[in-house]
């Protein structure tokens, strides 16, 4: 049995139930909540490895659980929602959620997403122990890959972990143009499925955590019919120590 432990939290039995099955029958340890209150208390005491969170809950929806997690804890959550609309979407990830499934959902895509996000982590960590202590500075930011740190012209920046990642993968490979799909399966570690909302989404909220004017920006560029790049050029020379 897998030892990391999953935190469900959704206010449907059937929908917990359901996802409990499918994450049992790969090993998973399954906790569940049926409300935001139980789910901190849950997340406190547990420490999950992910979290799958639901947004209408009783007691406290999981927006607020989500934004009371943030403040605490860096552990991976995926809101599972019938909220579809792009402007939930972007509230949801915007709030710190890694990713986002609308149900209905497909249980063996959803399992997928919970197995990418947890090897991700994993990786991760193995990366950070075997790496000796690096700084990428393009002009004024400064990426420190040992201590996990982000700033921008001296000031510390807050990011959530996939704009962590987002933004790490596309400043160790500069000036290099990385398709959406592409750049999806890099960092969330499974297949798009044509929906690559969640990635647009993150690149969004990292350039207004890192640019001087996000709708003119210095260091995530757009690359018209292909996806993003990072500009590694002119005024953003980097230095790798």
């Amino acid at each position: 049995m897998n030892e990391a432990p999953i935190l469900v939290v959704d206010d449907e039995p059937e929908i917990t139930g359901l996802i409990e099955l499918y994450l049992t029958r790969e090993g998973y340890q399954v906790h569940t909540a049926d409300n935001g209150r139980d789910a901190l208390d849950l997340a406190q005491r547990l420490q999950p490895a992910l979290i799958l969170l639901d947004i209408q809950l009783k007691s406290m929806d999981g927006i607020e659980v989500c934004e009371q997690l943030r403040k605490v804890s860096a552990v991976p959550i995926i809101f599972v929602s019938c909220k579809s609309d792009d402007t939930d979407i972007i509230h949801g990830l915007s709030v710190g959620g890694d990713d986002y499934i609308t149900k209905p959902f497909s249980p063996r895509q959803l399992v997928a997403r919970v197995k990418a996000h947890l090897r991700r982590l994993a990786l991760g960590r193995a990366m950070n122990d075997a790496d000796g202590c690096a700084t990428l500075s393009f002009g004024g930011l400064t990426i420190d890959l040992d201590a996990h740190t982000v700033h921008v012209h001296g000031e510390p920046v807050s990011l959530s972990v996939k704009e962590y990642d987002l933004l790490t993968h596309l400043a160790q490979n500069p000036n290099k143009a990385f398709r959406l799909d592409r750049l999806y399966e890099s960092i969330w570690g499974t297949n798009s499925i044509g929906d690559t909302r969640t990635l647009m989404v993150h690149i969004s909220n990292l350039r207004k955590k890192i640019e001087q004017d996000p709708a003119n920006p210095t260091y995530i560029l757009t690359v018209r019919g292909v996806g993003y790049k990072f500009n590694g050029k002119e005024g953003n020379e980097h230095v790798y120590r």
